[in-house]
């Protein structure tokens, strides 16, 4: 089976990390496009490390191999794939990573570059947590399996998207699953 797994979430919530994790307990994520790190092995021109990350998703979608893509979701690129791979009988999988504010956010950036890590500007981090919800609810309808994970104090997986359903898999509720369930019952109420 030819799997594409999207890792998504705002700057700084964990992608990388949750990549790590999921490389260690999982066979099948294929090839792994992380666009800051081609970005980072090309000089750190984020204009071209994007353009040969996009090389890598489309070669991969070519030859019908597994991959697995981190991403923020946001802008059209992340759709137009999840829509190709579709029809080239991928199954699509999701690993949501999230925190409560876009202040953690920011905060875990900075921590990051403090390390030597590449920086994402505020305003940015900002305007993407503030949609975030709504880039998710693009590409979610298309996900054969969706899992969120929540990482204010490590990961663990919080919610499950199923049939049409947020599963709260958690006693303690993070409040931005609260917030996803919300939106996602109101999009589900038919009139």
């Amino acid at each position: 089976m030819k799997i594409y797994t999207i890792i998504g979430g705002v700057n700084g919530v964990g992608k990388s990390s949750l990549s790590g994790v999921l490389s260690a307990e999982n066979n099948d994520l294929g090839v792994l496009i992380n666009t800051d790190k081609i970005t980072a092995d090309m000089g750190g021109d984020k204009i071209e490390g994007g353009k040969a990350a996009i090389r890598q998703i489309e070669k991969c979608l070519d030859m019908g191999i597994s991959f697995t893509q981190e991403t923020t979701l946001s802008g059209v690129r992340v759709l137009k794939t999840v829509k190709r791979a579709v029809s080239s009988d991928y199954y699509i999988r999701l690993y949501y990573v999230g925190v409560d504010s876009a202040e953690e956010s920011i905060r875990r950036i900075k921590n990051r570059v403090a390390k030597g890590g590449h920086d994402i500007p505020d305003d940015d981090v900002r305007r993407r947590f503030a949609k975030r919800f709504d880039d998710l609810m693009m590409i979610l309808p298309y996900c054969n399996e969706a899992h969120f994970f929540d990482n204010e104090n490590g990961f663990s997986e919080s919610a499950e998207y199923k049939n049409g359903t947020l599963i709260v898999k958690t006693a303690d509720i993070p409040d931005w699953v609260k917030k996803l369930k919300e939106m996602l019952d109101i999009s589900s109420y038919k009139y």
